[in-house]
This record gives structure tokens, sequence and C-alpha cells, in this order.
């Protein structure tokens, strides 16, 4: 698989990123990303274990409603406020998810305001690697602040390796799952178009972001690859 370097930090803003179809968004994001069903029930999970009964909880770049899904079925009385750039989306989670269990929707850009909260959580699912890394750091002191005491932060996300020698491997591990996969080439093309756009960050350089935004402890919950789930609690 041809190596996609990273991309200039002042080349793109977030909006201009290239938008999923959300028709065909659910069947390609179970081909393209590895150990799906892991990753995104990790993110449940992790909610189900913030001991609140009914959690308040705030998901960034929800897409079509995946990762919502993922949350309601390990915790059923979360309520949740998604955010997504694209009207489209939000209309296709909205559809997926019960109306009791959606209590806002908006439709806004990752580098805006987020809605005041408090939250009891934080998710976000393949989103925030669209930034570039002061982006990512703004962003995840913005997600403090409308955080409880406490609250966690839980973000399933594509990185980088530590070295660029890793992040090749990566990228191949990740062509192979997604062709044994059915990823036909056409599909894998565009998989390759839209992450022309990515600026990917270490997953080091991450957890000491989140540290330097108020959150301990840290760390990475599970990880395939080049796909990771990492978590910070707010301090």
């Amino acid at each position: 698989m041809p190596y996609i370097g990273p991309m200039s930090e002042t080349s793109i803003s977030y909006s201009e990123t290239p938008i999923w179809d959300p028709a065909t968004y659910d069947a390609q994001r179970r081909r393209l990303v590895p150990s799906f069903d892991l990753l995104y029930g990790t993110v449940g999970d992790l909610v189900a274990r913030t001991d609140v009964p009914s959690p308040t909880v705030l998901d960034l770049g929800c897409g079509t409603g995946l990762l919502g899904a993922a949350v309601l079925s390990a915790v059923p009385a979360a309520r949740l406020h998604l955010f997504d750039g694209a009207a489209a989306m939000l209309e296709r989670a909205r559809a997926r998810l019960s109306a009791e269990s959606v209590t806002a929707a908006t439709v806004a850009d990752l580098t805006g305001a987020l809605p005041a909260g408090p939250f009891d959580a934080v998710v976000s699912g393949l989103a925030i690697h669209h930034l570039d890394d002061p982006g990512k750091q703004d962003l995840f002191a913005r997600i403090a602040g409308v955080l409880r005491p406490g609250g966690l932060f839980v973000n399933l996300e594509q990185v980088d390796g530590p070295s660029p020698t890793l992040t090749r491997l990566y990228a191949d591990m990740h062509e192979r799952h997604a062709r044994s996969s059915g990823s036909d080439d056409a599909e894998w093309q565009a998989a390759l178009g839209r992450m022309a756009f990515d600026r990917c960050a270490s997953l080091a350089d991450q957890l000491g972001w989140l540290t330097d935004a108020g959150f301990a402890p840290v760390d990475c919950i599970v990880r395939d690859g080049r796909f990771a789930v990492y978590a910070g609690w707010r301090a």
C-alpha cells in the first residue's frame, strides 16, 4: 500500500475534509476498521463504568450514530447530545437512535464552540484526526471545560506510529485487513483519498496533550495497529 505522508498543518481546514456518504457509511466502516466490535464496544464499556445510571454523553463527530449505538448498548439509559459537521449524518444518527436517547443535536465544526454541558462523558470516533496538532490540543482543553469533575473523555482514533517505519507497518496491516474484509479496489482507493487529508498524531503525543489539558489518569485501553481507544478522566 502506498504510504500517505502527513499533510501540511495549514493546508486544509476540518470543514474541507471529504464527507462520507451516509448511505454507505456503516458497511464501509466495518470493512475498513479492524477489530470494529472491540474498539466500538470498548467505548461503550468505559461509559458504563462511569457509575452514573443515566450519563449525559456528548458524541463529537457522531456520523451515522455507530458510536452512539455502542454507548447505548452498554448503557441503555444514557442521554446523547449528537454533534457533527454534516446535517445528513446527524439525520441518519437520529433515525438510528431512539428519540428518548437523543436529547439534542448540533450541526457544527469541531473547531467551534462545544455545547456547554456539563457532561458525564465525551466520546468521539475517528473524527479528531482531521484537526492539526494545535487544533487537537485546543479541542482537548475545550472538552475538559465541558466535562464535570471526574468526567470521562474517550476517543476511538486513528494514530501514527512512534516512527515512520511503524506508521508504514500499521498502514500495511490496515490494507490487509480491509482487503480480507471485502474492500475492493474502488473502495480502498476512495479510503486512501480520504486518508490523504488526515492529520494523525502519535498515541504518545495525544496522551501527553490530554495530561496537559487537565486529564488524569490517561491511557490507551485497546489498540489494533493504527486504530486505538484511549481515555482520560478530568482531574
